[in-house]
């Protein structure tokens, strides 16, 4: 039976039940505290789960570092620990920095964004005279030159070329879009980027991001050398895994492709790039870029990618993927996400800020896994108190099926062998040196009665040759390589005369394109 309350009685019940109704609401948020040990918790357990030797983990909140912290160790089979003060490559979140540094330079009124290239670098080239012309530095900073992403990375990974040579290369490396139609992510263009710096600055790219960011952050122990590096402490080492199995691997040189990736950090001091990042340029009450240049770099320039129907479903509350100036960005639960990854030989990392929550998560690994993907989307779900999802559950189901397509892959490759043919010729025609303009030369030898192939700027690319069908040779790089390549193919083409005039090589991968070298045989 309904009763109708006297007003007294009806506002004095009223505010009893607004009262208990806020006290769930009270308890069910949790604190920072709380958030942070559940991260704490999930962390552990995912790098676990991933066989993650080693990993790092800082959290930025209204301008301060709430947490950081490392996990595991350094290297397998030694005993000392990842802190919050290890060394890890930063690998690609290096680009951020350049972008950086030109915008000092833009404030200082010393290059305008939208200033040509060939202003600064006047003997740089590119395959294509008007893109030559017209390429600014805001091209370089966005992706967008109509070069292929990770086009030309063969220059420069492993090699003993100097910056100015790898430059000076970038000229015969043709395009595979037109120019500004479509994003190519490039590591090239990004050296580019900071020999303008060093062109303008009279320093170079190193010594200029050590001054800059590095000294007014604190930075002491961020460091862009190889030489640096080895004569650091607490430094992780690179794994990276093969046959199932986890392995040290060396640190590769990259001194050469610096300003695209040359960095190596701990969380502790990128922390603090966070924190100038989510200032706006403006750091403990230093402005080091002004907030104009700020949103240059986190304005939209090239659109990197739509989203698919895959996608969709996997990241529902994701509408768009671009890229600005050295970040990409996109949205994640109603909010900005401006983000970069990195990785290297043996090492990820994520950097991830949300500016409308003054949030930011580092996360820096010693393994090549999605980790650092997972525990940066932990973070803005814990903080945003959104519904809770696995992340750690969901990209192991990805990778399980992943490994099932590469097997599959395998299989099909396996059964494409035409069985019982000969070689057109006897193994000593197929001998002699190799040379294309963009890449330089490759020595095919005999050796043991089977043939090898090298790469002379490249020491380290070593191959054995196993004949395949025709003239058509499986390569297998030999363990001088640390990058797992998988088995790819080297096939000798024959001119009108019946002798050996090309070598072709295809291996494979999702990084490093081998069909963009030319290999014509020398006289």
């Amino acid at each position: 039976m309904l009763r109708r309350l006297n007003p007294f009685t009806q506002s004095f019940l009223l505010a009893i039940i607004l009262a208990v109704l806020a006290l769930p609401l009270v308890a069910q948020t949790p604190t920072t505290a709380a958030r942070l040990k559940e991260i704490d918790e999930y962390s552990a357990r995912a790098g676990v789960d991933w066989k993650v030797p080693g990993f790092a983990i800082a959290i930025v909140k209204n301008d301060r570092v709430v947490f950081a912290k490392g996990y595991g160790v350094v290297e397998l089979g030694k005993t000392p620990a990842v802190d919050e003060n290890t060394l890890f490559a930063i690998a690609s979140n290096s680009k951020a920095f350049t972008a950086a540094a030109l915008a000092i330079l833009v404030d200082e009124g010393k290059v305008k964004w939208d200033d040509k290239v060939t202003k600064y670098l006047p003997s740089f080239e590119l395959y294509d005279p008007y893109v030559t012309r017209e390429l600014t530095i805001r091209d370089l900073l966005s992706h967008r030159s109509g070069l292929a992403t990770f086009g030309g990375d063969l220059l420069w990974y492993e090699s003993d070329y100097s910056r100015d040579e790898i430059l000076r290369r970038t000229r015969f490396l043709k395009p595979t879009s037109s120019f500004r139609s479509r994003f190519g992510y490039q590591n090239i263009l990004f050296l580019a980027a900071g020999e303008v710096v060093a062109k303008v600055s009279g320093k170079s790219w190193d010594e200029f991001v050590k001054e800059r960011f590095f000294a007014p952050l604190a930075m002491k122990r961020t460091v862009t050398s190889h030489a640096d590096l080895l004569n650091s402490s607490n430094v992780a080492m690179p794994h990276n895994e093969v046959d199932g199995k986890n392995r040290v691997i060396r640190y590769g040189k990259v001194d050469n492709i610096g300003a695209a990736g040359g960095i190596k950090s701990s969380v502790a001091d990128m922390a603090q790039w966070l924190r100038l990042q989510l200032g706006r340029g403006t750091y403990e009450g230093r402005k080091l870029f002004s907030a104009t240049a700020s949103r240059e770099m986190w304005t939209p320039h090239t659109v990197f990618s739509g989203i698919s129907e895959q996608a969709e479903k996997f990241n529902p509350t994701r509408h768009f993927n671009l890229y600005g100036l050295g970040w990409l960005l996109s949205d994640y639960q109603g909010r900005l996400l401006v983000s970069h990854g990195g990785g290297l030989d043996g090492m990820t990392s994520q950097f991830a800020l949300m500016p409308e929550e003054k949030l930011g998560v580092v996360v820096l690994t010693n393994s090549e896994t999605p980790l650092s993907t997972i525990l940066a989307n932990k973070v803005f779900d814990l903080f945003l108190g959104v519904r809770a999802r696995d992340w750690n559950s969901e990209f192991l189901a990805r990778a399980k099926d992943n490994e099932a397509a590469r097997k599959a892959g395998n299989r099909r490759i396996e059964l494409s062998q035409v069985p019982q043919t000969k070689l057109s010729l006897p193994l000593s025609a197929y001998t002699g040196t190799y040379s294309g303009e963009m890449f330089g030369d490759a020595k095919v030898t005999e050796e043991e009665g089977k043939l090898v192939v090298r790469f002379l700027p490249s020491p380290y690319f070593v191959g054995d040759l196993e004949h395949w069908h025709f003239d058509t040779f499986r390569v297998k790089w030999r363990d001088s390589i640390v990058y797992p390549f998988p088995r790819g193919f080297v096939t000798f083409t024959l001119n009108a005369q019946g002798k050996v005039d090309e070598m072709k090589i295809d291996v494979p991968n999702p990084d490093f394109d081998f069909k963009e070298l030319e290999f014509n045989r020398k006289p």
